[in-house]
């Protein structure tokens, strides 16, 4: 259990200082919880000597409100210290985390980690810091309280010193085999809230697609048996603790059971004297409580543990290395390609997606990836991006391998139009901005006319100050689309990568974010996934990527002459 104590305090990190000063506040508060106890004590045997007059009385009952008030003010210091600071720490903590997952690989994401990382934030993070953290110096104050209750037993008598210790012994062994049996419940109770979590995220995510080919009944029942799961986890978490907690009642209820059978006999032998017979009464059951408080907050603790072993596990994935020192200046003068890609070889897994592709891009060029779903065309455009490392070869922009750039210096160069665009839950003219947010506001303005945008948003209820929905829910896929194109607009980078964004749009629309694109291109180095091959017939280059390999390069009429797959794949589409 203090191995579990020390990893909750090894995340604490700048706070360790005020975790550590709430330890002598609570100390100090948990002995000022004796004091009354001992007063009444001191009390009875000035009583029973004939000692007492009204002035002790007064002073007595003085010092018993003065430790009440001062126990108060040590609670609330001990709050601030520790409970108020594990919200810092865990508000740090999410912080952190958030810089790491934006240094992580595309595929940390799409290996079925989603359900991992809102799980942690959301159920791991908040228990421990709303169960555990206000317990920290609690904890250690009952080891101290116990310990101290031990010595005045041997001090009372050395028989019931060496009772309390066997007692405390006894507490021990019974605590220790709770802490083996409730961690391997708690890593199951989290696990199936993991689970649950990447279920909810599913079925939400998915809903659209559910009722429209009325799944709603098979995929309820994904969802129903992930809660079924998760709630006989946790039933079987606190079955399992159940006879755990009667072993500590019952411990407790023996060892003050035999302290106080033992104190009787010494006192009917004449080993004790009265007062401290009395002082055994008011202390019995104050004799072992620390222990058995101790122990009690192993269901926490131990969860705590779970929850600890999973907020490590997403620390612990690798990032993408950031050691590049170079930038990229690209200027039109240069001799060197704008991108070049030399036998590149790639793969999710063991499997390789790319194989040796090669390919060079010149200043100003449109560079256009076509071919069959799967090919590997997405895979070409995200590794320029750096999405993910290439496993062998290498990429080239301005002459110098992405890995030994920057990944600010990388990113500033680039700008990303996809299909699939997200919009953040903010206003629409913060969701322009973000690609540059040392823009003016006339920036942000222009750059919303050149993406045929600035109309449709005056319109909006509050123009450009409109909240828009998670994920621009409230606007139309033509009117996000057109938004993202302002983004990179707004940024201004000189290369442009390019999923076509007008393969799932109404004609309306289509025409609307084609002038915008063509805004956003002039001047710019652009590699384009194609999907409506009439839209890159004047392109300098045309790659046909298929089986994770170039088949076939060149222009439109070279590619058309030779008569292989880009010319089938045109006439497929023409007819």
């Amino acid at each position: 259990m203090l191995k579990i104590l020390h990893r909750l305090i090894s995340k604490t990190g700048k706070y360790k200082t005020r975790i550590r000063a709430s330890y002598v506040t609570s100390f100090i508060k948990g002995f000022l919880m004796k004091v009354p106890l001992m007063i009444c004590f001191f009390m009875i045997m000035l009583f029973m000597r004939g000692e007492m007059d009204k002035s002790r009385c007064l002073y007595l009952g003085l010092a018993m409100a003065g430790a009440v008030i001062l126990q108060m003010i040590l609670e609330h210091a001990t709050n601030v210290l520790q409970s108020a600071t594990g919200y810092m720490i865990f508000a740090d903590m999410r912080m952190r985390l958030g810089d790491h997952l934006r240094k992580l690989p595309m595929g940390y994401f799409t290996e079925g980690n989603i359900g991992k990382i809102s799980s942690v934030l959301a159920t791991d993070m908040v228990f421990i810091e709303e169960n555990c953290m206000g317990v920290l110096a609690t904890v250690v104050t009952f080891m101290i309280s116990q310990f101290i209750m031990i010595v005045m037993m041997f001090f009372m008598d050395i028989r019931l010193g060496i009772l309390s210790a066997a007692v405390t012994a006894a507490f021990v062994i019974v605590g220790n085999l709770m802490l083996k049996s409730t961690l391997s419940h708690s890593e199951e109770k989290q696990e199936k809230s993991e689970k649950l979590s990447s279920e909810v995220l599913d079925f939400a995510e998915g809903i659209g697609i559910i009722k429209s080919y009325n799944l709603l009944g098979e995929k309820s029942k994904r969802l129903t048996h992930e809660f079924e799961e998760s709630c006989k986890a946790s039933i079987g978490f606190e079955v399992d603790y159940t006879p755990w907690s009667r072993a500590l009642n019952l411990t407790f209820g023996i060892g003050t059971s035999l302290a106080l059978a033992l104190a009787a006999y010494l006192y009917t032998s004449g080993s004790l004297t009265a007062e401290y017979m009395v002082g055994m009464v008011l202390f019995i059951f104050d004799l072992f409580i620390s222990i058995k408080s101790y122990y009690g907050e192993m269901p926490r603790l131990t969860v705590t543990s779970a929850a600890l072993d999973r907020i490590e596990e997403v620390f612990a994935a690798a990032e993408l290395a950031d050691n590049g020192t170079q930038s990229i200046v690209l200027d039109a003068s240069k001799s060197v390609p704008v991108i070049e890609y030399k036998d590149v070889t790639f793969g999710y897994t063991d499997k390789d997606v790319l194989k040796n592709v090669s390919f060079k891009m010149n200043y100003g060029d449109m560079t256009a990836l076509v071919g069959p779903s799967g090919g590997g065309k997405s895979t070409i455009a995200s590794l320029l991006a750096r999405f993910w490392d290439i496993d062998s070869g290498s990429i080239l922009v301005d002459g110098k391998d992405i890995r030994d750039v920057s990944l600010g210096s990388l990113m500033d160069s680039i700008s990303m139009v996809f299909q699939r665009v997200y919009l953040f839950k903010d206003t629409i003219y913060n969701n322009i901005a973000i690609s540059r947010p040392d823009a003016t506001k006339e920036e942000v303005y222009e750059a919303a006319r050149k993406a045929r945008c600035y109309d449709f948003i005056n319109m909006l209820p509050d123009g450009f100050d409109t909240v828009i929905g998670e994920g621009g829910a409230s606007l139309s896929g033509g009117e996000q689309q057109r938004i993202s194109i302002a983004r990179c607009i707004l940024k201004d980078s000189p290369i442009v990568i390019l999923d076509e964004a007008t393969a799932s749009v109404d004609a309306d629309n289509e025409r609307a974010i084609q002038e915008a694109i063509s805004e956003l291109c002039k001047d710019k180095t652009l590699l384009v996934i194609a999907h409506r091959l009439k839209t890159i017939r004047d392109a300098d280059q045309i790659l046909v990527v298929s089986g994770g390999k170039i088949i076939e390069r060149g222009d439109h009429d070279s590619l058309m002459q030779a008569k292989g797959k880009y010319s089938d794949m045109v006439t497929l589409q023409a007819g």
